[in-house]
């Protein structure tokens, strides 16, 4: 299965790209991250909507979306990896994981989402969560090749 970091914004060199691509390298599904920023000067909900589309226009035909959203499910890693496992034994080509700017997702973006996902009711920072989710990916990957990485 192919997967997808879909995100607003670029990540400058620092401790968390490093944490990231430390994680993303130990992934052997297909990988790519797709950063978007917008150029123009949008605020508020046309900034959102704008975000809402460049975000929306890179998931690939038939994808499962999950959208991480602060008012998304909180899940444990069995349960996420068993979702995947569930897209992927129904012949989904990608499983993308998006990740809004500063001031969340639009609604289109939760409304196209197979599941919105919460990393808890803290707020993180953008940067923080790309090797938060690189982590749980690779997680992801490791209990269902079985692999004694992941343990309860």
């Amino acid at each position: 299965m192919k997967v997808h970091l879909i995100a607003i914004g670029r990540a400058k060199r620092g401790p968390e790209k490093e944490l990231f691509d430390h994680y993303v390298s130990r992934i052997r599904w297909p990988f790519t991250l797709h950063e978007l920023e917008e150029k123009k000067a949008l605020s508020g909900d046309a900034l959102k909507q704008r975000e809402a589309e460049l975000l929306l226009g890179v998931v690939p035909a038939g994808a499962a979306v999950i959208a991480l959203d602060e008012r998304g499910k909180a899940m444990g890693s069995l349960d996420l990896s068993s979702k995947v496992q569930t897209w992927q034994d129904e012949g989904r080509p990608a499983v993308c994981f998006i990740i809004g700017g500063a001031d969340g997702l639009h609604e289109t973006v939760r409304q196209r989402a197979d599941l919105s996902l919460s990393f808890g009711k803290l707020t993180w920072p953008h940067m923080l969560v790309r090797p938060m989710l690189a982590e749980q990916i690779y997680r992801c990957q490791q209990i269902q090749a079985g692999h004694p990485y992941h343990r309860e």
